[in-house]
């Protein structure tokens, strides 16, 4: 999070210069130079997975500089002294070049500074995947040179040996912490996964159930967060209702009526809810629940258009209106599904503390899950955001929204 705070800042500054050389505006340089951040921030330009890539860098920046183009132009009336065609090309093509180089070269900095923290693991083998998982996404921060069972003298001798205790079981927590005397540092597995890959692997969370099953118990939802819901869903209507209109219309002519798509799905506490969508498949007698990727077939022209960005659910910004719904959650799941996988997948029914959202979470980080080990994945995503959430997250999905959307990232 430093890390981030610091280019974020570095490049605040770039672009605020470059700006200002062009305009020589100083109010219309801060504003936008803070909006091209706040899109950087959204393209994931400051992510470990994309810092030290050059190649993702240019593109990511240059995609965020392009955008910034729409909100000078909405901000025309306030900043038309500063804002011209030649402006924005000059800012996007050096703007691209200058943070691209700066960030990277900053990202390999930043990684050569780290060092590797060796580790012994005290826990049961089903954990060696997340383990190599955690290697690997650290880059090398953390390195996990063996897995022992907690015996007094065997892990006093290997405590002194390595930087850290990593314990991958919460019945062992108490007595190695006793075992130690405090001289040594233990890490919780639970809290190195969350940091590291930003989600709750279910075997992590069936070794420490006691633990989550609290904290899942005790997740809720803010004022604050109905208020962003109120005001998303208004925003969304006013702005997407002329290409609304152009979806229903194209639908009407394709395939005739309806032209909405409603279903009962499962939302909040288990209570079910009606969905609003644009259809996007061709009528036909409804059966077993089955994933997208089994019905392609049924798939409309337009259908093949919208789905990928997401317009077919547009119309859930109603759901959000009426309360089923929450502009970030985790998505509502088919009444026949959440039965099946509430059977076969710990922890399921947990997803639905909070409220269901049009994105989430696991929306943006993960793909679509078309079958129950891509679920499992899935919902690691989702219960990451039920122990986590907070306002600040909320928002921060939101902007990532932008480039799951164009990445087409979750889109089937």
């Amino acid at each position: 999070m430093k890390k981030a705070a610091v280019l974020f800042f570095l490049d605040w500054s770039v672009l605020l210069l470059l700006n200002y050389t062009l305009s020589e505006a100083l109010l219309a340089s801060v504003v936008f130079s803070f909006i091209c951040c706040v899109l950087l921030f959204a393209f994931r330009v400051y992510e470990d997975e994309y810092l030290t890539d050059l190649y993702q860098q240019f593109v990511r920046i240059l995609v965020a500089l392009l955008l910034s183009g729409f909100a000078r132009y909405i901000l025309y009336p306030l900043f038309h002294d500063a804002i011209g065609l030649r402006h924005l090309a000059i800012n996007v093509l050096l703007g691209s070049v200058t943070i691209g180089s700066v960030n990277c070269s900053l990202g390999v900095l930043f990684r050569k500074k780290v060092k590797p923290k060796r580790c012994v693991v005290i826990g049961k083998a089903e954990i060696e995947p997340v383990l190599e998982e955690i290697a690997k996404k650290s880059n090398g921060e953390f390195v996990f040179v063996e897995r022992i069972n907690p015996d007094p003298a065997k892990l006093r001798q290997k405590a002194s040996s390595v930087d850290a205790v990593v314990v991958a079981d919460y019945g062992l927590f108490q007595s190695v912490r006793n075992q130690l005397d405090g001289k040594y540092q233990i890490l919780l597995l639970p809290e190195l996964a969350e940091r590291v890959l930003k989600r709750i692997p279910l075997e992590v969370a069936e070794s420490f159930r006691s633990y989550y099953e609290i904290l899942f118990t005790q997740a809720k939802e803010s004022p604050a967060k109905r208020v962003l819901d109120i005001v998303c869903g208004l925003a969304g209507l006013i702005i997407f209702s002329p290409v609304m209109l152009v979806v229903a219309l194209c639908i009407l002519v394709e395939d005739g009526r309806p032209v909405v798509f409603k279903q009962q799905r499962v939302g909040r506490d288990g209570k079910t809810f009606t969905i609003y969508k644009f259809r996007t498949m061709r009528n036909e007698k409804p059966g077993e629940a089955r994933f997208v990727d089994k019905e392609a077939h049924r798939i409309l022209k337009i259908g093949r258009l919208i789905r990928p960005i997401r317009l077919d659910e547009t119309l859930q910004f109603v759901n959000i209106l009426k309360g089923d719904m929450s502009i970030v959650g985790p998505r509502p799941e088919q009444i026949d599904f959440v039965k099946e996988f509430e059977q076969k997948l710990p922890f399921y029914s947990y997803r639905h503390k909070l409220k269901p959202g049009l994105t989430g979470w696991a929306q943006i980080m993960y793909k679509y899950a078309s079958n129950l080990e891509e679920t499992r994945t899935k919902l690691s995503y989702d219960l990451y955001y039920v122990k986590n959430r907070t306002i600040f997250m909320d928002i921060a999905i939101l902007l990532q929204t932008i480039e799951a959307v164009i990445w087409r990232r979750g889109a089937k």
